[in-house]
Parts: C-alpha cells; sequence; structure tokens
C-alpha cells in the first residue's frame, strides 16, 4: 500500500515553482507566453515528455517479468508525479487557449488526470506489501472482489483514453511543427 502522499506534494511543489517561473515570464514580458515562443514551447515539450515518460516507462516496468527495475510502489509514484506534472506543464503551454485539435488535447489530458485520481483512489483501497503486491485475506473477500472489479472497469476506461490522448498529441506535434516551423 502507498505510504503517505509523498508523491503528491513533491508534484504540488514542483508545480508551485513552475508556477513561480511562469509568473515571472508573465510579468517580465507584460503577457501570457505563447504556446509559439521559446518559453511555451519548452513548457510544451517538456511536459510531453513527462506525460510521454508517465506512460511508458511505468508500463514497462510492470509489464515486465524478468527485469527488476526498483519497487512498483516506487514506479507508482514516479508514474503520479509525472502524472501530474507533465500534464500541468502542458496546460500552461496551451496559453489559456484552447481551440481546435489543441483544445481537445488538452480536454483529454484533463480527463486523463481526473481518471488517474479516481484510479490512485480505487487503488490505494486494495491492502498491498511494499512492493505493490495485494495481500489476500485482510478485507472480506467480496469487499476484495468488489475493489478489483471497479479497479478493471477503470482501466478499460483509463487506458484508451490516454491512448486516444497521446494520438492527439502526436498529432498535434506533427502539425505543429509542419505549419509552425517547416512551413516558413
Amino acid at each position: 500500500m502507498l505510504r503517505g502522499n509523498k508523491e503528491l506534494w513533491l508534484a504540488f511543489l514542483t508545480m508551485l515553482l513552475i508556477t513561480g517561473m511562469y509568473g515571472f515570464v508573465v510579468v517580465f514580458t507584460r503577457q501570457i507566453p505563447p504556446a509559439s515562443d521559446v518559453f511555451g514551447h519548452g513548457m510544451g515539450i517538456v511536459g510531453f515528455v513527462l506525460m510521454l515518460m508517465t506512460e511508458v516507462l511505468y508500463s514497462l516496468r510492470k509489464r515486465s517479468r524478468s527485469v527488476r527495475w526498483g519497487r512498483m510502489s516506487a514506479w507508482l509514484q514516479f508514474h503520479i508525479f509525472t502524472g501530474l506534472v507533465g500534464p500541468y506543464m502542458v496546460l500552461l503551454h496551451s496559453s489559456w487557449k484552447f481551440h481546435g485539435l489543441a483544445g481537445a488535447t488538452t480536454l483529454l489530458t484533463v480527463i486523463i488526470v481526473v481518471s488517474g485520481f479516481i484510479g490512485r483512489y480505487i487503488f490505494t483501497r486494495i491492502p498491498r506489501t511494499m512492493d505493490g503486491l495485494e495481500i489476500e485475506g485482510t478485507l472480506s473477500q467480496e469487499a476484495l472482489k468488489q475493489a478489483r472489479r471497479l479497479l478493471a472497469l477503470w482501466h478499460t476506461i483509463h487506458i484508451p483514453i490516454g491512448m486516444a490522448l497521446f494520438v492527439s498529441a502526436f498529432v498535434h506535434i506533427g502539425a505543429a511543427l509542419y505549419y509552425a516551423t517547416f512551413l516558413k
């Protein structure tokens, strides 16, 4: 079972630091940083890389049976941290404009983050060892079965939305590169 909320506090503090940098840029330039300038692109790129790490690295570790790259609980904390900080940076990259494909991608990002909070809540209802393995027999078997069913249902929703998010994000990145960079 997860001990405390270390990853949530670390994500919150990191987002406060990023907000401070963003605020400094707003005060210095006297405008909201456009998504297409160096700062805006930087926020979007770093945020997207964090989101990609959120999905790819955690999924690889979760499915790896032969290689042990650390405890699953640590990887879940990493997943939660990058799954909060990355989308926050992408939201700041949007310049608070939610039009077209970029707006749809931002909406999917918000949905996946909210879904992640729901999944974390369900996950913490199932008793686990420090390595993330389920502990049998501590709850009544019916409560444990219900929590597992909820988690399975949550996965059937969360994973396809995540895939749609990344398809949308890659199309957005490709279009941004084509129209804003290669055509200039």
